[in-house]
C-alpha cells in the first residue's frame, strides 16, 4: 500500500518510494537524506498537523506539512495488515 507522508498516523512507518516537486524543493529533500529506499518513522505532529517529526537514517527531521505531501512511501508490512 503507498501513502503520502503526511497522511502517516504516528509511529507508522515506511519506506520512501518516490520524492515528487521540482528544483529546489526536491533538491532540498534529497539533501536532507529523503531519497528512494530510506526507511522512515513518523514521530510527532503539531496539533494543526503542521510540521511533523519523523525518524529517517538514524536522525530526527522536522519536515511541513507541504514538504510531506511530496514523498510518497510503501507502508511496512505490519502497517498493511
Amino acid at each position: 500500500m503507498e501513502k503520502k507522508l503526511s497522511e502517516f498516523k504516528i509511529y507508522e512507518s515506511g519506506v520512501v518510494k518516490f520524492v515528487q516537486g521540482e528544483g529546489r524543493v526536491r533538491r532540498r529533500l534529497f539533501d536532507m537524506g529523503i531519497t528512494p529506499g530510506a526507511s522512515v518513522i513518523l514521530r510527532k505532529k503539531a496539533p494543526l498537523g503542521d510540521p511533523l517529526e519523523i525518524t529517517l537514517r538514524g536522525y530526527e527531521l522536522t519536515l511541513r506539512k507541504g514538504e510531506a505531501d511530496l514523498i510518497l512511501c510503501n507502508m511496512d508490512e505490519k502497517e498493511e495488515k
